[in-house]
Formats: structure tokens, sequence, C-alpha cells
């Protein structure tokens, strides 16, 4: 089957096209050293020029939090095989600041001609705040559940509508998140990240028309502080779901922007041709992109941030699609969620290569792990990806990301196909894939149905489906719960809460083998040391352990299509033979240990 991730680099034509722009004239692209200065840092800047003309000097022009002028040196010549082309490395050290000082500059590259300065970028304003890299102590420890609002529970006793048409509104609540905050503590996820509640007339909520109001289909505020306040009393945090990018063609301020070319509202927005040509969120019209460069866009945006986080008691944003709005605005909106709220945690959507991701460090704590979540979908679910190349890519992949930033890892989402879906309903494989998921570093997130084996019926990119609604099934909460998946992710859960190890132990590959697919690694943490091993073949397998520093035993036997997990040599979990009796435990989170940190 063809899996579908949402994204702009999804074929080798457009990575292509990506590469060859991003490199051809002066560029810039957020690249410093370290990428979050601290107060005792000179941040060394590096800026790369691609031009059919002579350049004599760049400099940096530095507007806050004083005005000064820094020019670059050449520090060397490169080659550019992709777009046959010489390049320049050029590079300049700034003066270290303050903590929470927020710097703001543009880099201008003077040709030899005279001709007029070109700036870096395609004229952005680029920006760093000085301050602490680290992401907030308790987002280490989040275990993540995501809820789609429509889909989740009508609540006050209401049953769904009896319709098949995925493309309508279900008529989830917010009480109806409240009514099921016990299900979810008792599962052990102490972290909940809500797709968006704004006043909206779609399903999903991402065509918003208030960023300061809820839904009235699905409650009002005071419901909202009520579930803030639920939440926190079970030890659950809670993250706004932010669009900073567009919003709905609904929205107010866009209605008077296309009916009056006078109007206050008309810089908001990016024209090409007013009244009816402008920049939208990948060409749907309805989704008009936002000018976040606009000081009184910024305004509103960041005062909304201020609303959610400082009086309503959001704990974080996870922010919709990153790659949208600019750098600096970024910057400013973490200025301003740090002095609001500084242990929240800000994680971004952006699906792109690893370094560009990482050009958002120092703006977010981290970002969405796109790249792993496609990994073990090709590995687990699709057989696409053996698990020589699986361990590969992982090594690589952790070793490129600083352990500081946070990788959130998923299986699933509401914009791609379940799990289980990709997997021909084999709960086998899901299984493997969340103890893969639940084992690795990055906090996991879980799209709410996975825990219960909730699938779809079509692919989302069958003609005769809904597409991406396919995904987005309402819970059936009446009947169709799978016991043995929801007793499994329990256990897996409360497993890791009580084990450091997943989260802060070295992770060392001890067996891999692409053929008859076995694979085994160990945790190595203060005080444990945690092995754990998978079998993804159709028959019994016997794999040799090759770590015999850490006294492992010589071999372990693994049942088809199971994984298994032990804890200093003593079995503590089996994909195989799940806890029936986790279903019936009462090991919740309480608030006072999950907000030690």
């Amino acid at each position: 089957m063809q899996d579908f991730v949402f994204g702009s680099m999804a074929t080798t034509e457009r990575r292509a096209a990506f590469a060859k722009m991003r490199q051809w004239g002066v560029k810039h692209l957020n690249r410093m050293a370290p990428r979050v200065p601290g107060p005792g840092d000179a941040p060394e800047l590096t800026v790369t020029v691609e031009l059919d003309r002579q350049i004599k000097r760049v400099e940096c022009v530095v507007s806050e939090p004083e005005t000064a002028v820094y020019p670059l040196h050449l520090a060397r010549t490169e080659w550019d095989l992709l777009n046959w082309s010489y390049y320049q490395v050029w590079q300049v050290t700034l003066p270290h600041q303050p903590m929470g000082a927020l710097v703001r500059y543009q880099i201008l590259a003077h040709p030899a001609d005279g001709s007029q300065p070109i700036q870096a970028d395609e004229g952005a304003t680029f920006s760093y705040l000085v301050s602490d890299p680290y992401p907030p102590a308790w987002s280490r420890k989040a275990v993540v559940y995501q809820i789609f609002p429509d889909r989740f529970n009508p609540g006050n006793g209401r049953a769904w509508p009896n319709t098949d048409d995925l493309s309508s509104i279900f008529g989830g609540t917010i009480q109806g998140i409240i009514e099921k905050l016990d299900y979810i503590a008792d599962l052990g996820f102490n972290c909940l990240w809500i797709n968006p509640f704004f006043p909206d007339n779609t399903h999903h909520g991402y065509h918003a028309t208030d960023y300061f109001a809820v839904n009235p289909r699905m409650g009002t505020l005071a419901d909202v502080r009520q579930l803030v306040q639920a939440a926190h009393q079970r030890g659950i945090r809670l993250l706004l779901d932010f669009v900073a990018n567009h919003w709905g063609h609904d929205h107010d301020t866009f209605v008077a922007a296309q009916a009056d070319r006078e109007s206050e509202f008309h810089d908001w927005y990016h024209w090409r041709e007013w009244p009816h040509e402008y920049e939208s969120f990948f060409g749907v019209q309805a989704l008009p992109k936002l000018n976040t460069d606009n000081p009184d866009v910024r305004a509103h945006l960041l005062d909304s941030v201020r609303f959610w986080l400082g009086d309503v008691g959001f704990d974080g944003l996870r922010l919709d699609y990153a790659l949208g709005p600019t750098h600096d605005f970024w910057t400013e909106l973490r200025a301003v969620v740090k002095k609001i709220r500084p242990n929240a945690w800000m994680f971004g959507e952006a699906v792109d290569a690893p370094d560009v991701q990482l050009s958002y460090d120092g703006r977010f704590d981290g970002n969405i792990d796109f790249m792993m979540g496609q990994a073990l979908r090709d590995t687990f679910a699709l057989g696409k990806m053996d698990l020589a190349a699986f361990d590969a890519f992982l090594n690589q992949h952790e070793a490129y990301f600083p352990a500081r930033f946070s990788r959130p890892s998923f299986l699933d989402n509401h914009d791609m196909n379940r799990f289980l879906f990709l997997a021909n309903g084999d709960k086998r494989k899901l299984k493997l894939a969340a103890l893969c998921q639940f084992t690795l570093s990055g906090p996991p997130i879980v799209y709410n149905g996975t825990e219960i084996g909730l699938s779809q019926n079509k692919a989302m990119a069958d003609p005769s489906g809904y597409g991406m609604a396919e995904c987005r099934q309402p819970m059936p909460w009446e009947h169709g719960l799978d016991q043995d998946l929801h007793a499994f992710f329990r256990q897996l859960i409360h497993f890791r809460h009580e084990h450091p190890a997943l989260r802060d132990g070295r992770r060392q590959t001890i067996h891999v083998s692409a053929e008859p697919a076995t694979y085994a690694y160990l945790l190595i943490g203060k005080e444990e040391n945690i092995l754990v091993a998978f079998n993804l073949s159709d028959d019994e397998q016997t794999i040799r352990l090759d770590a015999p520093e850490h006294s492992l035993a010589q071999a372990v036997t693994l049942p088809p299509g199971a994984g298994k997990v032990w804890v200093n040599g003593k079995l503590a979990l089996d994909t195989a033979a799940a806890d029936k009796s986790a279903a019936t435990g009462n090991q919740r989170l309480h608030a006072k240990s999950a907000f030690a940190d």
C-alpha cells in the first residue's frame, strides 16, 4: 500500500528543486553556532553566496537590541554540484548578549559592480533569543494523547449520529473530553494535545474564525477552563494546537479585507491581485495565509497565546505548519511564551529535512519526528524498510539531533492513514511498532483510538472514500474497543513511566538481522539495563545477543511476530501475552508526582 505523509518534500523531484533553490543566491538560513546562544556565548553566523556576479563585502546589520553593523569575512570557496556553480562561505561572530535579549538583524551582500545590495533569504529579518536551550524537565517524561475533538466523545449521554458521511459534523464536545479524563489518566497519559476547538464550520477545526473563543457546538470557554482544571487535578498537562500560518476565509478580518481595499486589515494578508487572488495554505483558498510580519497580525496572534497559556492555563503549544511563518515570528513567540509560562513545552510540525528542523532550535523545544514516524511505519506496518536499514537510520538519526532537542514520536495522526489500516489489521505489527516507539527517547504521542484498535474503511487516496477524513473515525465507546490492545498500551505506558532508562538511557544495538527479521537493543541506564528484542518474522526465532560486557544471556527465543523486554535480566513485557490484569488496575498518575518538575 502507498503511504501518505503530509508535507512538501514527498518526492525526489521536489527535494532536488528545493535543494537547488536553497543554495542559490545569498542564503543565511538561520545558520548560527551555537544554535541557542546563552548569555556567555558569542554566536558565529554563516552565510553562503552563490551568484553570477562578484560580491565585494557582506554585512550583518543589527537593529535590536541596539543598531550596529558587523562585516563578515570570506572563509572559503566551495563547489555546488547540483547548481554546477561555485559558492562562497562568509562568517562573522556577534558579541554576547544578556539572558532574555532578543537580537534582530539582516544580512546584506554588496556586489562589486556597485549595484543595489542583495538581502539574504529574499529580505528576511533574522533573530534569536538568548535563552536556556533545554525543554522543561516534565516534557522528557511526557506521554501524549492526541484528541481529535469532533470524533472523540459527544458527552452528556449522547450517541454518535447515525451517518457514514465522514465529512460531516459528528458532535464531539469539550464536556465529552472531560468525561473521559479518568480513562485517559488510567491509561497513564500525562499530556493532552487537543486539535483546534475554535469557532469553525469544518469537522477538523483548522478553518478557525476566532482565536479567542470556543466553537459553540463543542462547548463554552467555561468548559475549556473546567477541562484544564480537571486535567491538572489528574496530573495531566494540556497542549494547545496553535496555527499561526493561516485561518479560515470567514474570519472577520479577511471578510473586511476582501470587501474593502482600504480596510485596516488589507495588509494582514498576501495579495497577488486583490480581491480574489491571494496566498493560501497549499493553494486551499478557504485558508488565506497570514502576513505574520505585519505588526498588527503578530500582536493579534501573540495576544491569543497570552490568553490561552496565561489566562486559561494551557501548558504548551503544538505549532501547526511551522514552516509557514518566518523564524523571526517564532523567535518573538518564544520570548512571549517564556515570559507567560517559563515551563511551557513548545514543539512544531515541520515536515522537512533534519537541518531545517534544527533551524528552529531555540525557537521551539523541538519538532514532531516525522522521519521517525515514517521509518516506524515503513518497517513495522509496510515492510518497506528492513531491520538492518531501520537500525542504520535509527543510529544516525539519534546521533544527528542533540539529546535535548524534543522529538515527539508517533505511529499515526489525523492527517495520515491509520497504522492498523496500513498493517492490514495485524495487531501484532501495531504492538511491535508501539514497543519500539515507547522504548526510544522521544516522548511518545498516541492518536486517540490507536490504543483500542480503531482503524478506517478506505485509504485516504481512494477516490471513492472521504480523503483525510477516513482516518478520523469516531471513537467506538459503546462497542468495538479492543480490550487486548487497550491492556497492552496501558501496560506499555506505565512501563515507560516506571523506567527512566527508556527516556534517558544510552541505546546500543546488540543484534540486527534483515533476514529473518530480528532485532535487539540495550538501553543502559544509571541503575538498570533494559533489553528490547523483536521478531518480525512469521516463525519462532532464537537470536544471539552480542553484549558480553553487560552479562546478558547468550540467546533469547521469541514467538512469531512478537517482542519482549527484560529489565536487569528479568522478563518484564511480552507483546504476545499482554498483561490482562492491566485493564482493571488502578495505577493513575496523580497531580503531585506528575507536576513535580
